[in-house]
């Protein structure tokens, strides 16, 4: 069974992914790295299932199309 997508916030990013905090809004302007989401009127987060695709393959990185399927 697929365990639930969790939603972690800037600094576990920050710890999981070793860039600074300006790198990382830098490459999400570039696109070449996850979209945050919002999830409070004052917060924001990502899906952990992206930072984790992000570290495994940095370089080669893309945004999942709405009907991509392939990491069940």
């Amino acid at each position: 069974m697929r365990q639930p997508d969790r939603i972690i916030r800037m600094k576990t990013v920050l710890a999981r992914t070793g860039l600074s905090r300006s790198t990382i809004y830098r490459k999400i302007a570039e696109g070449t790295f996850p979209r945050q989401m919002k999830i409070s009127a004052n917060g924001a987060g990502w899906h952990e299932s992206d930072i984790n695709r992000w570290i495994a393959y940095p370089a080669g990185w893309k945004p999942r199309g709405e009907f991509d399927f392939y990491d069940f």
